[in-house]
Parts: structure tokens; sequence; C-alpha cells
């Protein structure tokens, strides 16, 4: 691996780190902030400061061209398999499909922080995540999974091995794990046949921002 392909790979691989770092760091956190600090609030914290590394780090995500050029049938093709990744994401809850158990989820209570917290939630969530998400699991592991050189590797390109390994731990980052299985080819797919990134990250945005306008409407906070 030379040089010049290290900013390539640490510019989509540093916030994903830093996001999947905040999550396990959780208890970590909570015993150095100060007493009465909400804890609930470093959702906003750990979005934000992704929202950040990706903005200072865009130069890199050359294959972010192009939204503008996307057709009416291409953004009505990413919506719907949002929608679809989202109606199986609430159906898909087995027992056997979860990963430790039942997950408590994120409970914003109610009032006014209530409402602040589940519009950081859902910004996050829908805005910054999807971006976050795609470009480290699809524009780079799944590439850098079929060649090395991922830059030079065409969505078209990507074989089954490459989508299935990549989908698979997209999977068990993910507490409903089948969900997140079907969700990751789903998306991996989507970005194999229409050859841009964006068609992923608009489908990923929709199924996060419909999942968490339905979890607000039915109190199953549990999903988040």
């Amino acid at each position: 691996m030379n040089r010049a392909s290290l900013g390539p790979i640490s510019s989509r691989v540093i916030p994903f780190a830093v996001y999947m770092l905040f999550m396990a760091g959780v208890d970590l956190i909570g015993a150095v902030v100060p007493e009465g600090f909400d804890l609930r609030w470093l959702y906003g914290v750990k979005v934000g400061l992704v929202a950040y590394l990706l903005w200072t780090l865009r130069k890199h995500y050359i294959e972010l061209g192009g939204l503008s050029l996307l057709s009416l049938k291409s953004w009505l093709s990413a919506i719907s398999i949002g929608v679809l990744v989202f109606v199986a994401w609430i159906n898909l809850d087995a027992p056997w499909m979860l990963l430790g158990g039942p997950s408590q989820g994120f409970n914003p209570g109610q009032g006014v922080e209530a409402c602040l917290l589940m519009v950081t939630r859902i910004v996050g969530a829908a805005l910054v995540v999807p971006l976050m998400e795609e470009l480290f699991w699809r524009s780079f592991l799944m590439r850098w999974i079929q060649n090395q050189d991922f830059l030079k590797v065409e969505p078209a390109t990507v074989g089954a091995v490459a989508l299935l390994v990549s989908s698979l731990l997209f999977a068990i980052e993910h507490n409903l794990w089948f969900a997140g299985l079907v969700a990751g080819l789903a998306y991996g797919l989507l970005y194999i046949r229409s050859r841009t990134i964006w068609m992923p990250i608009i489908a990923h945005a929709v199924t996060n921002g419909v999942l968490g306008v339905w979890i607000i409407y039915t109190g199953n906070w549990h999903y988040w």
C-alpha cells in the first residue's frame, strides 16, 4: 500500500471509527463527563463530530459528484428501496435475529428537551449517518475487498463475495443483525447497479428518516 492511498482510506475510515468509538465507550464517557450531564446528548455530540470530520475530509470523496445528474427515476428507485428496507427492519425482529437480546433503545422522554433530542436524533440518523456509513461500507470496504486499490474499482465490477462479506460485517454492527444483512445487501446491490454512491446514500437516508418518524409516532424506542 503506498502513501497516496492512505488519504482516501483514512478519510473514509476515521469518521466511521469515531462514530463506533463513541458507541463502544459510552460507559467510559459517562464516568468522566460532569455530574448531571444527560448522556442522551452524546448522540448529538457524536454525529456533530462526524459531520465535522466529513466536511473537513470532503476533498477525498471524489465519488460524491453527480448528485444533480440523478434522474427522477433514480430518485424514485432509491426512495423505494429505502422504504422497503424500513418495512423489513421493523418486521425482522424475531429473537434469533437479534444480537445481545432486545435493545433498551433511546427514549427522549417528554417536554421541550425531548423534542430537541428527537430532532437531533432524526437529523443525525437521516443526514449524517447514511453519508458516513455508505462512504465506509460501500464506497471503501466493499470495493477494497474486491481490490485493495479500491478507487480503481468500478461499482459494477464488484463481485458476490465482496458484496456478501461487506454486508455481513454491516449486519453485525447492528442489534437487528438479520435486518442489517438485508439492508446491507439492498444498499450494496443498489450501488453496484446504479454505479453511483448517491443511490445507497439516499436509500439509507430514507430508511433512517422514515424509521425515526415511525419510532416517534409509535413509541417503539427500542428500535433506536
